[in-house]
């Protein structure tokens, strides 16, 4: 799709930071959105050392990417990140959700994803989840493409997303949400975010089918 090549472009293009100064500002946003310890977040998304770490936060701060808790972006900080926000049930992951996630991360730095309350999720698939809201969350935020994972608030999902406050939004193939919708419900929170529809190449390739074919046994899988 040419709006999705577009999207991939711009990112490419606002990189004018060391990579490893983008993924130290990423964790910082991780931490900031979620919850964590800054420091250990970007350990483990690194080899670098505590000195080398501080010394790296210390020139962001200079540099005004960073304020000076160390702990939160500056409006440049978060500016130089492009944010991207995916959601879903998420109750069984199959491979049509990894190629979905995948190219939702691949237009931008940091891929955040909001897994569907249990209430949510009922009204959506019109059947209870497999698996808790606090589950699904958690095999979601396992995937290595997946930056951090958020659970959805009820009846409203322009909460989460002027929580977030992404630059894209991708939605996947099958899901119910037209762009209009996300686009009007992003000008009342004042966001301009563009909205991304991804294809998946892989057919019969959901949840539901899943749980067609295997009925109650998936219990056992």
């Amino acid at each position: 799709m040419i709006f999705i090549d577009e999207l991939k472009r711009g990112s490419q293009d606002g990189k004018i930071l060391e990579q490893s100064e983008k993924m130290i500002l990423s964790s910082i946003f991780v931490c900031q959105t979620g919850e964590g310890s800054v420091l250990d977040h970007i350990k483990e998304k690194s080899m670098l050392s505590t000195d080398v770490i501080n010394s790296k936060i210390d020139e962001l701060v200079k540099n005004q990417f960073i304020n000076e808790d160390k702990k939160t972006l500056t409006v440049k900080g978060r500016n130089s990140l492009q944010i991207v926000l995916a959601g879903g049930v998420f109750d069984i992951i199959h491979p049509g959700h990894i190629y979905t996630l995948n190219a939702a991360k691949a237009l931008g730095d940091i891929l955040v994803v909001v897994v569907a309350t249990n209430s949510t999720a009922v009204k959506m698939k019109k059947r209870d989840p497999l698996h808790t809201q606090e589950q699904r969350k958690e095999l979601v935020n396992s995937l290595s493409m997946v930056d951090l994972c958020l659970i959805g608030q009820e009846n409203d999902i322009f909460k989460t997303v002027n929580h977030v406050r992404p630059q894209i939004i991708a939605l996947g193939y099958d899901q119910i949400h037209q762009e209009k919708f996300i686009i009007d419900g992003c000008k009342k929170i004042e966001l301009d975010a563009k909205v991304a529809r991804l294809e998946s190449p892989i057919p019969k390739s959901s949840s539901s089918d899943i749980k067609k074919e295997y009925g109650d046994s998936i219990h056992g899988i």
